[in-house]
């Protein structure tokens, strides 16, 4: 993975691909971060939040216009991978054995649901909430052992950002084994209905416009991210510019 904007991004998506997979086949463990504008903007501010995206064992962009704008400054064609699509792919590969973590017991039904329609085996897969705290304080020994009798491939994990960053990088010394993924919303987007945040429509995904469905969706949540995000911005660019020269 190369730094852009400071933070360990891999956008040749067949590397994504590789990564995982072969961290899977030999039973190895790591996790992956979804970065966009919100944890892009952490990352800037709070050296250890920084610390946690770049110790992943990789990071997908997810965020067309973040990869738009890096794309102008380094004159690449640079393209996202948006999380939503990897976690549809890996499950429609029907080849992994899966443990899906966190959020509600309503989404998690709805999702376990929607999934087993997609891959009948997901049906008797592990589907577990966790309680309400500050990531400080789960019990990650407990959780890893429960996650360790079961030894999945993957294991995905639902707490939103930057929460679930923070939380797989304290997990990861006690697991055994298996690729964590932290893609917050993507279980709300696959419950079939289930909860109450749900994913942009067709055409808005097809015009890169999700993230403005989302600042709609959830106005109070979004659009103060989305302001800081804009706030930063322009320093990033500099940045940017600037490591480019100096390799010159």
């Amino acid at each position: 993975m190369k730094q852009y904007f400071n933070v360990n991004l891999e956008f040749d998506k067949t590397k994504v691909d590789k990564i995982i997979q072969s961290t899977i086949a030999n039973k190895g463990k790591g996790y992956v971060c979804s970065i966009e504008s919100n944890n892009l903007t952490i990352a800037n501010t709070n050296p250890a939040f920084l610390n946690v995206v770049n110790n992943a064992l990789v990071n997908i962009c997810d965020g067309s216009n973040i990869a738009r704008i890096l794309g102008r400054i380094h004159k690449q064609n640079l393209t996202s991978y948006i999380g939503a699509d990897l976690f549809t792919k890996y499950v429609s590969l029907c080849r992994y054995k899966q443990y899906f973590l966190g959020n509600t017991d309503e989404v998690l039904a709805g999702l376990r649901t929607n999934l087993s329609m997609v891959d009948p085996t997901i049906e008797d897969m592990p589907f577990i909430g966790l309680p309400f705290r500050t990531v400080e304080n789960f019990d990650y020994q407990e959780i890893a052992h429960r996650i360790n009798e079961y030894s999945p491939d993957i294991i995905w994990v639902s707490l939103g950002a930057p929460k679930q960053e923070e939380f797989m990088f304290r997990l990861l010394p006690y697991i055994d084994r298996g690729v964590m993924f932290g893609f917050g919303a993507i279980f709300n987007f696959n419950a079939g209905g289930a909860g109450q945040v749900k994913r942009a429509p067709n055409w808005m995904l097809k015009l890169k416009l999700e993230w403005l469905y989302r600042a709609f969706e959830e106005p109070k949540k979004n659009i103060p991210r989305y302001a800081k995000f804009i706030k930063i911005l322009p320093r990033l660019i500099n940045d940017e510019y600037n490591r480019i020269k100096e390799k010159k």
